[in-house]
């Protein structure tokens, strides 16, 4: 369908009933999303042309709800897509370039049968990450092949919510339905994601986040396998318990972060290592207690505390997840405010010690017990993803949301408090 057609089928309302799957059916909430779709089409049809045969997009952003930390040492966790997302207009074209025009963003041009092999000067860049998705395509035995397309995101940058791994997620999404028939699942698009970042980004991120953009809705991930991860829907409705997922937007300088995210599985595997494994899913608990004193003097206490976090917060995802399926909130609620002591005391990764004196997630910790420890219901809260900087998430009841959203915001700024809801469907062809 070309641009002005789908325009305005989109406007009319036709497409309602795909847009409500995403988004909900609340008519000022669709209202804007068909606003957001016609303007993108718009932009596509200047940048692009407007007699091209386009296809609509959506990969969502995630929320780690349980297991900071643990799917690089393949361990357990339990996620969630939400509503926020990155959205693309695009349409094949006839040669071996990708085009993308992010909104906000210089557009990458990337010749993917050209760049076919990591660059340590594109480490960081967006157009390494186009090329390691087409990269790993090819490994795979996929095809691939060029496209143009639009984006545009309301998964912040730098917000905690994956906003790289729903852009790695949307960049094999449109080569997926493109060229393959749309018959990539989203575990295989989850890793080729991760294999883009891990290799062509220079990022040695896990696979979590990339595996809940891709799936929606709530589900719990066992990466023992990495190769093969478990993957088990979660059915609990948060919304419908009278609950919002807030994250709540620091603004805490992510710059040269990158040594305060690697150390944590570099540690947590160099005590691995010492216990004869290449993992920590490999050892034990036991294992490590056993040889304490002498891994003290090997690897330093900090990846001692690490690994034993790791080993906790296994198990509180497996008590987590049997929680939200008994309908338990009040016990999952328990497991999620030991899970914050814990990325606190033992993880470590609520700031960097480069720079201490900017301490924001542990600041919006604080105001978050102080408001929500006097609530006459359960609620919790805890640092969200990767930490250092950035986000904690917490759940906040409908009833109390404006007076939290209100102090936190009188604190990191207007528009720093998140207000979520599960999205039940992961990375996903629109139209």
């Amino acid at each position: 369908m070309n641009a002005q057609t789908l325009k305005e089928n989109i406007l009319s309302g036709a497409l309602d009933v795909r847009l409500a799957k995403l988004y909900g059916s609340d008519e000022t909430v669709l209202s804007a999303q068909r606003t957001r779709y016609a303007a993108l089409i718009d932009e596509f049809a200047s940048r692009y042309g407007a007699d091209r045969d386009i296809a609509l997009f959506s990969t969502p952003g995630r929320s780690e709800l349980s297991g900071n930390h643990t799917d690089h040492n393949h361990g357990c966790v339990i996620a969630g897509s939400i509503d926020l997302d990155i959205i693309a207009v695009a349409a094949k074209n006839e040669d071996s370039t990708v085009r993308i025009k992010s909104e906000g963003f210089p557009e990458d041009v990337v010749d993917i049968n050209a760049f076919n092999t990591p660059d340590e000067a594109r480490f960081g860049k967006s157009d390494a990450l186009i090329a390691g998705v087409a990269d790993g395509f090819r490994a795979r035995g996929f095809a691939v092949g060029g496209y143009d397309a639009c984006t545009t995101s309301s998964v912040l940058k730098g917000s905690g919510l994956s906003s790289s791994a729903a852009f790695e997620n949307m960049v094999g999404l449109m080569l997926s339905h493109f060229y393959n028939e749309g018959v990539v699942d989203f575990v295989t698009l989850a890793q080729i994601s991760q294999y883009s970042e891990n290799k062509f980004f220079g990022k040695p991120c896990g696979l979590m986040d990339q595996v809940a953009c891709a799936a929606g809705g709530i589900v719990s991930i066992d990466f023992a396998d990495t190769s093969a991860p478990i993957v088990e829907k979660v059915d609990f409705d948060l919304t419908g318990a009278g609950y919002c997922l807030c994250i709540v937007n620091t603004g805490g300088n992510h710059a040269d972060l990158t040594p305060d995210y690697a150390a944590v599985p570099a540690e947590m595997k160099a005590v691995a290592a010492e216990l004869g494994a290449s993992v920590l899913r490999e050892s034990s608990r036991e294992e490590l207690m056993k040889n304490i004193a002498a891994l003290r003097e090997k690897v330093g206490d900090r990846a001692i505390l690490r690994a034993l976090h790791f080993f906790a917060e296994n198990e509180r995802v497996a008590e987590q997840k049997s929680a939200l399926k008994s309908g338990d909130l009040a016990k999952y609620f328990e497991g999620v405010l030991s899970s914050g002591r814990s990325s606190f005391c033992y993880l470590q990764n609520v700031y960097t010690t480069a720079n201490v004196s900017e301490q924001g997630i542990s600041l919006a910790l604080n105001l978050c017990e102080s408001y929500l420890s006097k609530l006459d219901v359960p609620t919790a809260w805890r640092v969200h993803g990767g930490g250092f900087a950035g986000t904690v998430q917490a759940y906040v009841p409908a009833k109390d949301a404006d007076g939290f959203v209100t102090l936190l915001e009188s604190v990191f700024g207007k528009g720093s408090c998140y207000l979520l809801h599960v999205r039940p469907s992961g990375a996903v062809k629109v139209f």
